[in-house]
């Protein structure tokens, strides 16, 4: 059994290994994709071979689409060159359920996979092909938050934007320029309209798209290396639209565990490729069930009856609403109070984290009593029920192999909006009062214990990457394990640090709470553990 075309001539064998196989005539979808291409997408990672790839199947498989998608990689061409392209574009999906139940499909609705190389004629003429075609409503992505950057650390200009600011449209090599390059190709082809979706897990990730665009086709402009009108179309909204999205679904690194299951059932050439720009790619995707996908409806080329495969359309307003419920208080931040103490007390999986008594009901406080009353209700998912599902369903899914060290990655990034729009939100209530909140200065706590980089048996571990580090661990590091220290003198420096944890905690009142947490976080060995028992 091998994924590719002539592997998959034996149907049988994979229907009798348990393998759900494409249900449409692959060849004609490829033909069909090619000459009338609906949908373009940039970014061939996990999260869009396991979401979006899918729910193309799905709609492919019920006769509801006649095309399937193309995918473009311009980060990491290997991906393409490695994995789509030795598997004829298909790939395994094996989806973990919470009950035990393991689910196995073959992905077979990528019609055509793309190198994003301005320096490979064939391959960016034949985007820009696509992008000239009268049939193409939507170009998304999922190239993660830093893709959109356009400048560096001290906000100047990276070197290959600026460089593409002079040279113009012809051989750009930043990613945003090569989108701006093949978007003008659509402009020069008859200003025809197109949606342009950013689907990266990034609050108004659509403005974080048009900003990066828009500054390319001004700076051509105002250079002359581009026509007169390139601004004013990627401005006009009724041409080309940048709609907000939210996107949630857990897809981790590909498991060896999954893989062992694949294999047992004998299909070949699944090994994992480590790419020279350190991208980890299998042919096999694992990931949970649960999902969801709200996009604000703003197609100006119209657009696939895509609610019919499960993703939600609304407003704007309503993608906002179900981005902060998601964002600031109905996974995120009980994901990150999870990483902050299953580092501490020495946990390697998040789902062993829900085992343990005293975090779970932790994650439930936090959740039901502290954020859900702050929440503004999108009605399009009902937070409750949100909440009801990340507890119950996908944080304890023991199949998951998530870590709270992964989840630890750049928590001074987090911490703000995960909490402290909370926090914000209780400041500025009639009803709401800051002094109530009690877990949420627990895990502010908790953090400047966790940067000590001590468990609470009192061996070193090491810290997640985060480009604060820097900044906050030489406060850190003069902590010690012991209850007779003047934590407050210490940490000042980093309660005020508004940029971090949202608020400055002396103006929100929580100052006082975080070091009363702080110093018995920091009693000695145990002492996490003894600090949670207390107050959760």
């Amino acid at each position: 059994m091998r994924l590719d075309r002539a592997g998959l001539n034996n149907t049988k064998e994979w229907s009798d290994k348990g393998y759900r196989l494409p249900e449409f005539d692959r060849e004609a979808v490829i033909k069909a994709t090619k000459e009338r291409p609906f949908w373009i997408h940039f970014g061939a990672g996990n999260i869009f071979r396991a979401f979006q790839a899918n729910v193309v199947q799905n709609m492919l498989n019920t006769k509801i689409l006649e095309c399937g998608l193309i995918v473009a990689e311009g980060y990491d061409y290997e991906i393409i060159e490695k994995m789509n392209r030795p598997h004829d574009d298909y790939s395994i999906l094996v989806t973990l359920k919470a009950d035990g139940n393991i689910e196995k499909t073959v992905v077979g609705s990528i019609a055509e996979s793309l190198i994003l190389d301005s320096e490979n004629k064939k391959e960016f003429d034949r985007l820009k092909e696509i992008f000239k075609n009268d049939s193409l409503q939507m170009v998304s992505f999922t190239i993660t938050e830093k893709g959109y950057s356009l400048v560096d650390g001290k906000g100047e200009y990276l070197n290959d934007v600026l460089a593409d600011f002079d040279s113009g449209v012809d051989k750009p090599k930043s990613y945003i320029g090569k989108v701006a390059a093949l978007l003008y190709a659509r402009y020069l082809s008859g200003e025809k309209p197109v949606a342009m979706v950013s689907m990266d897990n990034c609050s108004h990730n659509g403005d974080k798209l048009y900003n990066a665009v828009n500054t390319f086709a001004t700076e051509w402009e105002k250079r002359g290396n581009c026509k007169e009108g390139f601004v004013d179309y990627v401005n006009d909204s009724s041409k080309v639209s940048f709609p907000w999205t939210m996107i949630d679904k857990i897809t981790p690194r590909p498991d060896s565990s999954v893989e062992d299951i694949l294999i047992k059932d004998g299909i070949e050439g699944l090994d994992s490729v480590v790419t020279s720009k350190n991208t980890y790619i299998a042919p096999f995707v694992n990931a949970e069930e649960c999902e969801y996908l709200v996009i604000e409806d703003a197609f100006p080329n119209g657009r696939a009856e895509l609610e019919k495969g499960g993703l939600l359309f609304t407003d704007r307003e309503t993608v906002d609403k179900v981005e902060k419920m998601k964002v600031c208080t109905c996974l995120n931040p009980l994901h990150t109070s999870l990483a902050v103490f299953g580092c501490l007390l020495g946990y390697t999986k998040i789902a062993d984290e829900m085992q343990d008594d005293t975090l779970r009901k932790l994650v439930e406080r936090i959740g039901y009593e502290e954020g859900l009353p702050a929440v503004v209700n999108p009605k399009v998912i009902d937070p409750k029920e949100f909440i009801d599902t990340v507890i119950n369903v996908r944080i304890p899914n023991p199949f998951m192999p998530d870590t709270p060290q992964r989840i630890a990655t750049d928590t001074s990034q987090k911490l703000g909006i995960r909490f402290g729009e909370t926090i914000k939100a209780y400041m500025k209530s009639d009803e709401l009062d800051v002094s109530d909140l009690k877990l949420i200065p627990l895990v502010y706590a908790g953090w400047i214990r966790y940067l000590m980089g001590v468990d609470d048996e009192g061996r070193k571990f090491s810290l997640s990457s985060d480009p604060l580090l820097d900044t906050v661990c030489p406060y850190a590091d003069r902590l010690i394990l012991t209850d007779d220290q003047d934590v407050e003198t210490i940490v000042e420096p980093i309660l005020h640090m508004e940029n971090i944890f949202g608020v400055d905690l002396y103006e929100a009142g929580l100052s006082d709470l975080v070091c009363s947490y702080l110093k018995e976080l920091t009693g000695g060995v145990h002492a996490v553990r003894n600090t949670l028992t207390k107050y959760v």
